[in-house]
């Protein structure tokens, strides 16, 4: 492997490329210290460490690749861009105009794109409207935030900032994508969720009431089992045989031409996405209840609480409901993105067939049988994955927030497909690869 990455670095192309991508990575790092206008740290603090509150900044911490602890300009992290993304994903199995654009190569990604960068400016307004007025409301972290009155001008400041930062940040995902290694909004979320770990560790050794090494070692013996399976599962596949025959002209004579491929199926064909939106969810109903947790009305104020409280993430009541939405999204989304890539029709249109099933519509019923089977376990892993964290601090006493389960996927995720992109890199101009054969 050492002698893989000597390789990488004898290639003028992909050395230019390695270095772009980690300048960028740089730069994220330097853009992520600074604070937005008029925010009160000590405040900011106090917000994470409160009872109440400090689960859900936490979690929204984590995401953001520790940009929420400091409330910079960059707070929001690449969440809105995401959302605009999945929401446009979704949109094109179902409004007409954008299936076309789907099947009209570059020129249609570019189209769809450009829809997505415009769907992300509103919601990373709205996200930033409500983080800002849940910690000026809650924690008088931002003292002069407000739409309207004197304060009005300094409030749209702050909004304007996340939503740049937001922006700029999608800027250089894509600048990665173009001219470095990986996908570059993944590489960004892989480069602050990394950033935080060194803090992470130090947090679970500190005080000497903390837990102790052997329960420490259990929580790291569940964490590396939790990456074995994120790694198995990731890379798990069903391979359908497929057969293709053909005619083809020779010599002045039409001849038959049979071939064989397979299709590889996978048992986690959604990712991390069902995570991604399942936590969006959940997070949802506790960020309106904080607008409402300082009523001067005593039934909303005791309402709000009471909802808040079932929405934090160390309770059994949030482990349940967001283990039930993980494994329904992944088969929702999984079944969107079969039915997007037509399978069964472009199998029909080549030439090929499943051997026994008959070309069409049993091929189609037969494949999407078999994705329904093999999602089941990749969806009952994906739940498990998600409350991994509740189940670690349950069995251990250690507190497993910051090590998100989510993060985890990410991180090994981005890892994976990184190194394959560089083994791929380093095929192409015949040196050995990272993966021995």
């Amino acid at each position: 492997m050492l002698q893989a990455v000597l390789n990488a670095f004898k290639i003028a192309d992909l050395r230019r490329k390695i270095l772009f991508t980690l300048a960028m990575l740089v730069v994220f790092r330097v853009v992520a210290h600074v604070p937005v206008p008029t925010v009160d740290l000590t405040q900011l603090n106090r917000a994470f460490s409160d009872t109440q509150y400090g689960g859900l900044f936490n979690v929204l911490n984590i995401f953001s690749g520790g940009t929420l602890q400091n409330f910079s300009v960059v707070a929001m992290g690449v969440y809105p861009y995401i959302t605009a993304s999945i929401i446009i994903q979704l949109l094109t199995g179902v409004i007409p105009r954008l299936t076309e654009l789907s099947k009209e190569g570059e020129t249609g990604r570019n189209q769809l794109n450009k829809y997505t960068l415009w769907l992300t400016v509103p919601l990373a307004a709205l996200q930033a409207f409500g983080q800002a007025q849940l910690l000026h409301s809650q924690f008088n972290a931002l003292p002069d935030f407000g739409l309207i009155g004197p304060n009005a001008l300094n409030s749209w400041t702050i909004i304007i900032s996340l939503v740049c930062g937001t922006m700029f940040l999608t800027w250089l995902g894509e600048r990665i994508t173009e001219d470095g290694i990986g996908q570059g909004i993944s590489i960004i979320i892989f480069g602050g969720i990394l950033a935080r770990l060194p803090y992470q560790a130090v947090q679970l050794f500190q005080g000497g009431s903390g837990p102790g090494i052997f329960s420490i070692a259990l929580f790291g013996a569940l964490g590396l089992a939790t990456i074995i399976g994120i790694v198995l599962i990731n890379e798990g596949q069903r391979r359908i045989p497929v057969h293709y025959s053909r005619s083809i002209m020779r010599g002045g004579r039409m001849m038959r031409q049979a071939g064989s491929s397979f299709i590889p199926l996978r048992v986690n064909s959604a990712g991390m996405i069902p995570l991604i939106f399942a936590l969006s969810i959940m997070s949802f109903p506790a960020i309106v209840a904080g607008f409402f947790t300082a009523s001067q009305t005593a039934w909303v104020q005791q309402a709000a609480l009471f909802v808040y409280g079932l929405f934090q993430p160390n309770t059994l009541f949030y482990s349940l409901i967001y283990f039930t939405l993980v494994v329904a999204f992944t088969f929702f989304y999984t079944s969107v993105q079969f039915s997007q890539q037509r399978i069964a029709e472009n199998l029909q249109k080549q030439g090929g067939s499943v051997p026994g099933i008959r070309p069409g519509p049993n091929t189609d019923r037969f494949l999407s049988t078999v994705v329904n089977r093999i999602t089941v376990a990749g969806a009952l892993f994906l739940g498990i994955v998600a409350i991994a964290p509740w189940l670690g601090s349950v069995v251990t006493g250690v507190s497993a927030l910051l090590f998100s389960s989510t993060a985890l996927l990410i991180v090994v995720g981005v890892a994976i497909d990184t190194m394959k992109q560089l083994e791929a890199q380093l095929l192409m101009r015949r040196y050995e690869g990272f993966i021995n054969r």
